[in-house]
């Protein structure tokens, strides 16, 4: 089995590298990408420190490689975190990365979406990650940070311990234009949250996650990369879920998570945290009825590949996580706590 640790937290005034892994998209879109690095220093006390792939576009898997190791690398840097994950080929960074390197020095790094490729290469590594808050769009959200998602990245930088989730009473996933300035004058609409919903509720599972995007799962399984080679790591473990911007259809869902459980992965999970899936995208800009009834056709999806593969499974739907705002950070590797008799998350940052 993995030993998988906790690496040392940053403090107020240290050096953080703000790098792109996935997409140079602070190239594109500057205007979300300075405001968050603004935020970074003025209301985390944090020094952003970019890498030369940052904000290029199509750079070369090689390129972003080295940034990953430059900063995991230097000592001055306390932590790591993604610009944004709105990219489809970190994959092809993986295996130009220098395992040693990295598991000699250990680093949060906080990023989500196509950045699950990463998560799951440090799990792998022993060094437990941070699913969510990247620069881009958690802090470079318009008006103001929400102030769930401010406080949940807040007590994951800098604290050790656990953490209580709640569900937002509201919430958004309808996104606006990036190159108009207009956008970052107000926070966006929201719309009542319905909270969680629970099922098997009737015991208490802790242990640690493993998961992510479900899209960037499914390709990571077809590649056979950074897949634990005995499914028993994953025992008793709780596994995250959330889908993308990408709206996967209910089918492809199922279809994924079927195949985990022919893989024998799904079953060994005691409880899934699956987020409230983002169902709007300017390709897609689903009114609201329209995004509720893909919701419910998703969580149907997950149901029937739970009931054939992980019955008993405890299972949470709509959690804070992922493609949505607010945002909730999740530890990668670390530990969960879901108490299906009282309706509580917690979380150990």
């Amino acid at each position: 089995m993995t030993m998988i640790a906790y690496p040392p937290k940053p403090s107020p005034g240290d050096r953080v590298a703000v790098i792109s892994p996935s997409s140079g998209l602070p190239g594109l879109f500057p205007l979300p990408h300075e405001l968050g690095l603004r935020r970074l220093r003025e209301e985390f006390g944090l020094e952003p420190v970019e890498y030369p792939a940052t904000r290029t576009m199509d750079s070369t898997p090689a390129a972003r490689a080295a940034d990953v190791h430059a900063a995991f690398a230097d000592p001055s840097i306390k932590a790591v975190i993604a610009s944004i994950g709105g990219g489809d080929d970190q994959i092809t960074v993986l295996p130009l990365l220098d395992r040693e390197l990295i598991r000699a020095n250990p680093k949060p790094f906080f990023g989500l979406s196509d950045n699950t490729n990463l998560l799951a290469y440090l799990r792998n590594t022993g060094i437990v990650g941070y699913h969510g808050a990247s620069v881009m769009v958690e802090l470079g959200r318009p008006g103001a940070m929400h102030p769930q998602t401010a406080d949940s990245l807040r007590a994951a930088l800098f604290t050790s311990g656990p953490y209580e989730l709640r569900p937002a009473e509201r919430f958004n996933d309808v996104d606006r234009d990036w190159a108009d300035p207009a956008t970052f004058d107000r926070e966006p609409p929201s719309r009542p949250g319905s909270g969680w919903s629970w099922v098997n509720a009737d015991r208490v599972v802790e242990g640690r996650t493993w998961g992510g995007c479900l899209e960037i799962l499914g390709w990571l399984l077809m590649a056979d990369r950074e897949i634990a080679r005995d499914p028993a790591e994953y025992d008793g473990g709780v596994l995250l879920l959330e889908t993308s911007e990408e709206l996967p259809s209910a089918e492809e869902v199922f279809r994924t998570l079927r195949n985990m459980g022919e893989r024998g992965l799904l079953g060994r999970f005691s409880a899934l945290l699956m987020a409230r899936p983002k169902t709007w995208s300017f390709a897609c800009p689903n009114s609201p009825e329209e995004g509720a009834r893909y919701a419910a056709e998703q969580r149907e999806a997950v149901l029937r590949a739970m009931r054939v593969y992980a019955p008993e499974a405890t299972i949470v739907f709509d959690v804070d996580f992922g493609h949505t705002d607010p945002q909730v950070v999740i530890p990668y590797g670390g530990t969960v706590r879901v108490d299906g008799p009282a309706r509580r998350v917690t979380v150990t940052y």
